[in-house]
């Protein structure tokens, strides 16, 4: 099933060329272009404010939008570059592609975990150390998962989660060609000190050894 795909609101902009573009920007806006999917280009703008937002909540470069402009049937667009003012850093213009159902995009899937109250090892007192609370995954803009489910039932400490224990949706793969991690079930932080404590133990013993028969 696909997730939820935010919403992302603009405006049709008149004119175009700098002068337009500059209007826009002093009206609060910022001035972009949508192009792709076997339609013209159409220039838009969108609230300076929206898009800081946006912006700052991250991943945007990689985040599907169902882009809604007030008159048209909504489409699913990408964001391919954002420009920045050379010295504030802050957006001047940005383009959006749009995308067919079947169109592959990579995007991060967040990874959600379930069933600890039946892994023994976190009974034990173990700890779920989460290395990817997302994954990003080659997926068909028409079929994007809403998250990676992991379930811990019957995990054990010591036990690792890798992306190739997961079930993925037909057709996505990793971007990352490998079996990387993406979370552990570590020892209780106590349990982890007084290995640690024996292992110093176990180390002194050998020198002191040697002590004697010197």
């Amino acid at each position: 099933m696909a997730g939820q795909i935010p919403d992302l609101n603009v405006e049709i902009r008149t004119g175009t060329g700098k002068g337009a573009a500059r209007q826009a920007r002093r009206d609060g806006m910022v001035p972009g272009v949508v192009y792709g999917g076997d339609a013209e280009p159409q220039a838009i703008q969108v609230p300076f404010n929206v898009l800081l937002k946006k912006l700052k909540d991250g991943r945007f470069l990689s985040t599907l939008f169902n882009l809604k402009i007030e008159g048209q049937e909504d489409v699913r667009v990408i964001c391919r570059n954002v420009q920045r003012h050379v010295v504030k850093d802050l957006p001047t213009h940005l383009d959006l592609l749009r995308l067919k159902r079947t169109s592959k995009i990579s995007l991060f899937i967040p990874v959600e975990f379930v069933n600890e109250e039946e892994a023994p090892g976190i009974k034990k007192g173990g700890v779920l150390t989460v290395v990817r609370p997302e994954v990003e995954l080659n997926v068909t803009a028409g079929d994007i998962p809403e998250k990676l489910v992991v379930d811990l039932a019957g995990k054990e400490v010591g036990d690792t989660i890798t992306i190739s224990q997961i079930d993925l949706p037909e057709g996505a793969k990793p971007t990352i060609d490998r079996d990387f991690v993406i979370a552990n079930l570590s020892a209780p932080s106590g349990l982890r000190s007084a290995d640690n404590e024996d292992d110093g133990e176990a180390a002194e013993a050998p020198e002191a050894e040697a002590t004697e028969e010197a």
